[in-house]
């Protein structure tokens, strides 16, 4: 299997995190990934929002490692590396694409890709060469460098970020991202520059836009808040905003996540984006009970 070398891997500053790991010569950063791609899952994905999943699934490609590593992560396996996936080179990346096309999926959906941005470039690349036509979606947790985003201009058509914390102190507490905000702001901001108006398809599919989604967590009902004033006075109706409810507790996580989310705190920001004025909005019906139970979008 060739491996493709990029200079950008060679002192990575691909996320804010900035660790500058040789990744090309086998180190690892904070991602806990080196150079050779990694993935957990391909497959035709039902559970995200209607305009992605459809009818027939999005087809999703989930990356091993991840910049962030929430404290309350569900797929914790995947993003520490205890399970390391399996390796792809950039024409595997490119022929998985292209299968998952074939397989009917309304879209290619990049989950945790940052730390392989510039391969992920490559891959689309080739796979487009090669007839991949439906959209390209970059679904991250918007601890994003905007440089890093900027690669990406020309590759992504959708952009599926999380914006998870308004307040330093909780970002810090939960992601070790004291500028969390800060970064998922100015990441938003270029990604609604490279995408500024909201496409679909006859059928209600997005061919184009940004989606930004919102995991409220509990007893944060205040820095939810300040998330959706934030996304509303700045975006409007320009973008749509994915308000989740699908907190799911897992082991070890600190003492006030371990209970689920309040329905009446859900219930009051999803009141509070009417009264926004935001009328591009998912939200979720009914509770999440396991770990593979996600509620239905609406």
């Amino acid at each position: 299997m060739e491996k493709h070398l990029f200079p950008s891997l060679d002192h990575c500053l691909l996320c804010p995190r900035a660790c500058g790991a040789d990744r090309n010569h086998g180190r690892t950063g904070f991602c806990k990934m080196t150079s050779e791609i990694r993935i957990a899952r391909v497959g035709l994905h039902m559970w995200e929002e209607p305009c992605i999943s459809g009818t027939q699934g999005s087809g999703t490609i989930f990356f091993t490692g991840c910049n962030l590593g929430c404290v309350f992560c569900q797929n914790q396996k995947i993003s520490t590396a205890s399970l390391p996936g399996t390796t792809y080179s950039i024409e595997e990346l490119a022929s998985a694409m292209l299968d998952l096309q074939t397989r009917g999926a309304h879209n290619i959906n990049l989950v945790s890709g940052t730390h392989y941005a510039p391969l992920i470039v490559e891959a689309v690349r080739q796979a487009r060469d090669l007839g991949l036509s439906v959209p390209i979606l970059y679904n991250c947790g918007g601890y994003e460098s905007v440089d890093t985003i900027r690669m990406l201009e020309g590759t992504i058509d959708i952009y599926l970020p999380d914006m998870k914390f308004f307040s330093s102190e909780i970002s810090t507490r939960y992601s070790r991202t004291p500028d969390y905000f800060e970064k998922a702001k100015e990441a938003i901001a270029e990604m609604v520059r490279q995408q500024p108006v909201q496409v679909f398809d006859t059928d209600g599919i997005m061919q184009k836009g940004v989606i930004v989604r919102h995991l409220m967590l509990p007893g944060l009902l205040f820095d939810t808040k300040h998330v959706l004033d934030h996304l509303s006075e700045t975006y409007g109706n320009q973008i749509t905003v994915s308000l989740m409810n699908q907190y799911t507790p897992m082991p070890g996580v600190p003492d006030e996540l371990s209970r689920p989310l309040s329905s009446e705190h859900y219930r009051a920001m999803v009141d509070h984006l009417s009264i926004l004025g935001q009328e591009n909005a998912f939200t979720q019906e009914g509770g999440t009970v396991s770990e593979s139970f996600i509620p239905e979008f609406h």
